[in-house]
């Protein structure tokens, strides 16, 4: 927020809102922290990690700084999610994954939600029903607006589906996805009964069924600071297409279009999608070239799918972790954490203790 509540307001401002600013800032960064230590340039060698957004700028720093960062750990970082990388719906197959492991007939529920929403969406006593069903603020005026927020749900507890409770990005039981699909035992129950059954299942994430409070869709819609920076990332260089062929997976069928989501982000930010520029600005899947960049993906998070796993070079390598969810890896240790993630974490330091050493050898000579 360099202008304050100007940041987002015209694109001379938000303009400076960019990965290879950030990446550029970094630098800075970590040159001013060495001065101020009284470190010469050339010993303590830099190593970058981070999950999601994180993960994607440590390897990114990585392949154009590499005289700055020694070595980079991408934990959940789908670098490959952008447009003209994967097909649109590569995100939602995904998400639906850990649903149909834990239940096929919670995801078959999920699945035949969509049209009986539409149904009742059609009519203003069915939008009253499900206003009131749903204990929504405000009387909902266009079914979409909460289906988006469903789609929205279901996608941030497969992320977050750790086998602990957490409270981030809200306050979650130990596997969640698990006790979701508890409510959701028979798709073919009668319309009104599946739906509220849903309502019961989302309130592991929005907890509305045990409080006496209301869902303010509009207030969500609005998002908070980091909502909006990220959103115009994704108006400007972070194009995630995203879309659901509606036949094996538990989202309903939707499209992609450009177009509509340039003039979306027109009308937003007075800003238009360059959906080429992470492929050209970093190499897209031509990146056989990298070097010591750790790619951590667990299979049971929806961005899994347009990660690396698969080994690009000899110390460009994957990590995947079967039973972890968004970078399980990165979290704090924990006594439920699973087999595969304890031994991820070997992996890491082993690698990172290689990675210095080779950085002191070489410095050496």
């Amino acid at each position: 927020m360099p202008f304050g509540d100007l940041s987002f307001s015209d694109p001379k401002f938000s303009g400076y809102l960019s990965s290879q600013q950030v990446l550029a800032d970094y630098v800075s960064l970590i040159n001013y922290l060495k001065d101020s230590y009284k470190v010469p340039s050339y010993q303590n060698p830099v190593i970058a990690f981070g999950g999601f957004y994180g993960g994607i700028l440590s390897a990114w720093m990585r392949m154009k700084y590499p005289s700055v960062i020694q070595g980079a750990l991408a934990s959940s970082a789908p670098i490959w999610q952008f447009e003209g990388m994967l097909p649109c719906g590569t995100l939602y197959g995904a998400a639906s994954h850990p649903y149909i492991v834990e239940s096929m007939k919670c995801a078959n529920s999920i699945k035949v939600s969509w049209g009986q929403l539409n149904q009742l969406g059609t009519s203003d006593d069915g939008l009253k029903w499900l206003t009131d069903t749903f204990k929504l603020c405000s009387p909902l005026k266009d079914v979409k607006k909460l289906k988006d927020w469903l789609n929205e749900v279901y996608v941030k507890i497969a992320m977050n589906n750790y086998p602990y409770p957490t409270n981030f990005p809200a306050e979650l039981p130990a596997n969640p996805i698990k006790v979701l699909c508890e409510h959701l035992p028979d798709p073919w129950v009668k319309r009104e009964e599946l739906l509220n059954n849903i309502f019961h299942a989302t309130s592991v994430y929005s907890k509305m069924a045990a409080s006496g409070k209301c869902l303010d869709l509009e207030k969500i819609s609005e998002g908070d600071q980091e909502t909006l920076a990220w959103d115009f990332q994704s108006c400007t260089e972070m194009i995630v297409p995203i879309c659901d062929y509606g036949t094996t997976d538990m989202f309903e069928r939707s499209v992609w279009n450009i177009t509509e989501v340039s003039d979306k982000c027109f009308r937003k930010f007075k800003v238009r999608p360059n959906p080429g520029l992470a492929e050209m600005e970093y190499g897209g899947k031509n990146i056989t070239w990298a070097t010591n960049i750790i790619f951590s993906n667990g299979l049971l998070d929806p961005w899994s799918s347009g990660g690396v796993l698969k080994n690009l070079s000899s110390s460009a390598v994957a990590v995947v972790i079967p039973e972890a969810a968004h970078s399980l890896d990165l979290r704090f240790a924990n006594k439920a954490d699973p087999e595969s993630v304890l031994s991820a974490r070997k992996i890491y330091k082993k690698t990172f203790s290689k990675w210095i050493k080779q950085y002191n050898k070489q410095k050496s000579h």
